[in-house]
């Protein structure tokens, strides 16, 4: 039995997250730990709401709340709607948790122990008008690499280059709209990550197993070279900044940057799990603690990237202490809203709270796993997700266990059959289906979301051929035998279905299983495909389950393309 430690990207608190970031972090992540459970390794699925930095800050104003209440408050909003998802989270903390600020200033000292975090007196942007300074989010401008006229002053959305506030073209203040600002000299603390480059790069280099998008990621800042990157701001929501158990002198109006703490979250959160569930959670992140066989796997958006193979590792290496490091980060292109981008700030595109009041959440999860943005970016349209419901899921999986099913309650009585014995089309189905179980488990192991969607639905597809080839509606007028061979590996292949399917559509796998009297969460089955359609013995009782998937209507597209738009990005 392996140990398998799973975090997503950390969703931010200002909102309820976008199709986008549900696409291209936290279900291929649950995905994947649904799957690892069912084979029977002990996995631990860690997420958080990551709270602090300006963005929080200005949410809470514009919300009229002071930024605790907003953010206890928008954390629960977000913990419900995954869990409406089947996001199966082992815990989904909070980066504000007392647990983050005590690691968070743990680094701190230890990194600065070890020669890599200095004091500078920093040129930043100050706001006359506003009469404060304007943290990096708080400042807009023009990039001055790819010219995008909205570029924050921490890093531009257009061309995903890591900025500085001063180094905007025509900057104003995002509170006020302000150009009346100027720069102003304060102090804060720099983490050395020039002194760290080399070492960064040998970790880099030894994860040969990652995919190119996050390599490619990681070598692009590197070659381009790393930057001395200050770590607190003026802000007062977030990690104080602390010396000796006090507030530390000229830094009582700072706090940590969010980029230095919330990647400290992912410990942290394990460590709130452990506080709450009698867990160890220095087991998962120590390797002088047990996590030297723990793998570990990251899963997140290009735009996180960079801090995910620079920042981040800057600080667990800068420790020198025995932490455990990401052994597989899958990194994932941008799931797109038609021929724009899906954007929380902008209100474009479908929300999970409003996806989840639609439609079921398998739907939902279906859709955006067969066509997960692995290796480019995705378009999302009405159309392609009406297709992939009503074709992958109606046509195919819910018809066949439909007909089955209810073939066995009209023609014998709900039960499963006995008698008789598999047959040449048996065992080419037996054939069939472990090679296609093989290449699935196989896709899964290796975090190929999107191939292993389309060979879960290629088994699917076998079912129906098989019962189309087999035809127990005519072999029952007149080899009533043959006719209970059929439905018993039929009703099998159903259940071997529901097995395989609970990754990724966990409500109807559990429906299934409920039909044909079987457990869930379900195990993984081996390739033995003989013995997994035999599993279920004769005599056992089963009842159709209710429609597991409603057909989405041309009506229905209409109406959603007209309450949520279209293609024209603002």
């Amino acid at each position: 039995m392996a140990r398998i430690l799973i975090t997503s990207a950390l969703p931010y608190i200002n909102g309820i997250k976008h199709l986008g970031n549900l696409a291209g972090s936290m279900l291929p992540a649950d995905v994947y730990a649904r799957f690892q459970r069912a084979r029977g390794h002990e996995t631990l699925y860690i997420c958080a709401t990551d709270e602090h930095g300006t963005p929080a800050e200005l949410a809470a104003a514009e919300a009229g709340q002071d930024v605790a209440t907003y953010c206890a408050e928008q954390h629960i909003l977000q913990h419900d709607v995954g869990r409406a998802f089947g996001l199966s989270w082992d815990w989904f903390g909070r980066s504000s948790s007392p647990q983050n600020h005590r690691l968070t200033q743990h680094f701190a000292e230890v990194l600065e122990k070890n020669g890599l975090i200095e004091e500078r007196t920093d040129e930043m942007v100050y706001s006359i008008d506003d009469k404060r300074f304007l943290p990096d989010r708080y400042v807009e401008g023009i990039c001055p690499i790819c010219a995008y006229p909205k570029a924050r002053g921490d890093q531009c959305d257009n061309c995903g280059s890591l900025l500085d506030p001063t180094e905007l073209k025509e900057p104003y203040s995002v509170i006020s709209g302000s150009r009346n600002i100027e720069v102003r000299q304060t102090r804060h603390l720099y983490l050395l990550q020039t002194k760290l480059a080399e070492r960064i790069r040998e970790w880099v280099d030894s994860r040969e197993n990652w995919p190119l998008l996050a390599k490619s990621i990681a070598y692009k800042h590197l070659d381009e070279g790393l930057i001395d990157r200050g770590i607190t701001r003026d802000l007062e929501w977030g990690v104080p900044v602390m010396e000796d158990g006090v507030p530390r002198s000229g830094f009582e109006d700072k706090v940590f940057y969010v980029w230095f703490d919330a990647p400290i979250e992912y410990i942290a959160a394990t460590a709130e799990w452990a506080d709450a569930n009698g867990g160890d959670w220095e087991r998962w992140w120590r390797t002088d603690k047990g996590a030297d066989d723990v793998r570990y796997v990251e899963f997140m958006g290009k735009d996180n990237v960079a801090f995910h193979t620079v920042s981040f590792p800057a600080t667990i290496l800068g420790s020198g202490e025995p932490w455990k490091m990401v052994d597989m980060l899958k990194a994932f292109n941008w799931l797109n809203w038609y021929g724009g981008k899906f954007s929380t700030s902008q209100k474009r595109g479908v929300f999970m709270d409003a996806a989840i009041e639609l439609l079921p959440a398998d739907l939902w999860r279906w859709y955006l796993t067969a066509n997960a943005p692995e290796g480019s970016d995705t378009a999302f349209t009405w159309e392609q997700f009406a297709s992939a419901v009503n074709r992958d899921l109606a046509d195919v999986l819910g018809n066949f266990v439909n007909r089955i099913v209810k073939f066995c309650e009209s023609r014998f009585e709900g039960v499963l059959p006995e008698g008789g014995e598999p047959g040449p089309l048996e065992e080419k189905l037996y054939a069939d289906v472990a090679a296609q179980l093989a290449e699935l488990t196989e896709q899964l192991e290796s975090i190929e979301v999107r191939k292993s969607a389309q060979t879960l639905r290629a088994l699917w597809v076998l079912g129906n051929e098989y019962l189309q080839e087999a035809a127990p509606w005519t072999a029952i007028k007149t080899d009533p035998t043959r006719a209970a061979v059929i439905v018993r590996t039929a009703l099998n292949l159903a259940g071997l279905y529901a097995r395989v399917s609970a990754p990724f559509i966990p409500f109807a796998a559990e429906k299934i299983t409920e039909a044909l009297g079987e457990p869930f969460p379900p195990k993984w089955p081996t390739t033995n495909a003989a013995a997994e359609l035999s599993r279920i013995e004769a005599g056992r009782p089963v009842s159709a389950p209710e429609v597991l998937f409603r057909k989405i209507e041309d009506a229905q597209i209409a109406e959603w393309t007209e309450r949520f738009g279209g293609a024209e990005p603002n």
